[in-house]
């Protein structure tokens, strides 16, 4: 399932879409198929429009981010946390060592900033290797070298480094729950992927807070024309396609009780 989820994901992204469309085109004028060719090319050009030049990608992110609203302050205590791994640049800390953060790294900047501000809470840190070669660090390893590093006391961090999903992430995570005897934690993740997140927690009978982080959306985004960051436009749908695809996936598998979980 793990492999199989990977491959789909590197052949249903916008732009690997385009380029397989933009081929089928290619080969269809080859072999004098006009009328395929024409219609291939012209899916090829509307998706990329779409990709590059609008604002689907931060609407439809935006939608994600909003669905579990993160308290308006801190708790006014708190026992322990769960942070998701995917903040960390993996290829370059294999390689390099260190603790590099990656444009989700906001999930474990926000571990730290609670775990200094509530020094009783424990830290439970869920992501292993997430690649299919399967041969870089993982999250947990990174974020413990991390925590320590900023003082944070090695008994307070519980660390599952073999997940490569969420619904890893929540299988895992629920006997280091139980065997360390830590309750209604806080769920640290991105905004967009909360939702998911969420739901596979419930479904798993994990009760948490959510706390989303790591927001890409201004919160009042509008679908139109955008000339100005095509490549962040991209990137922005791309996200926001693998997450619902995601969430469709994991509803029709069972991992998930509800198809958009929410509060």
């Amino acid at each position: 399932m793990f492999v199989l989820s990977k491959l789909i994901w590197i052949f249903f992204q916008p732009l690997s879409l385009a380029f397989l469309f933009g081929l089928i085109g290619l080969i269809a004028a080859t072999l004098r198929r006009r009328r395929l060719g024409l219609v291939s090319a012209g899916i090829s050009v509307a998706i990329l429009f779409v990709s590059l030049y609008t604002s689907l990608g931060s609407v439809l992110i935006e939608q994600l981010e909003d669905r579990f609203p993160r308290p308006a302050a801190d708790p006014t205590a708190l026992t322990c946390m769960i942070v998701l791994g995917g903040g960390f640049a993996t290829e370059v800390t294999t390689g390099r060592g260190g603790y590099d953060l990656n444009a989700a790294g906001d999930r474990f900047v926000e571990a730290l900033r609670l775990a200094n501000k509530y020094p009783q809470s424990r830290i439970v840190i869920s992501g292993g290797d997430g690649t299919i070669a399967g041969n870089l660090e993982g999250d947990a390893l990174i974020a413990e070298r991390m925590f320590l590093s900023f003082g944070i006391d090695k008994k307070r961090l519980f660390e599952d480094r073999t997940s490569r999903t969420t619904y890893e992430n929540a299988v895992n995570t629920k006997p280091i729950l139980a065997d360390n005897g830590l309750g209604d934690c806080l769920l640290i993740t991105s905004g967009f992927h909360m939702p998911r997140a969420m739901g596979i927690f419930r479904k798993l009978d994990i009760p948490v807070t959510p706390w989303p982080v790591d927001y890409r959306s201004g919160g009042h985004e509008t679908l139109g024309l955008d000339l100005t960051q095509p490549s962040l436009n991209t990137e922005l749908l791309g996200i926001a396609l693998r997450e619902w695809i995601g969430l469709v996936g994991y509803y029709a598998t069972g991992r998930t009780a509800a198809l958009y979980p929410g509060p």
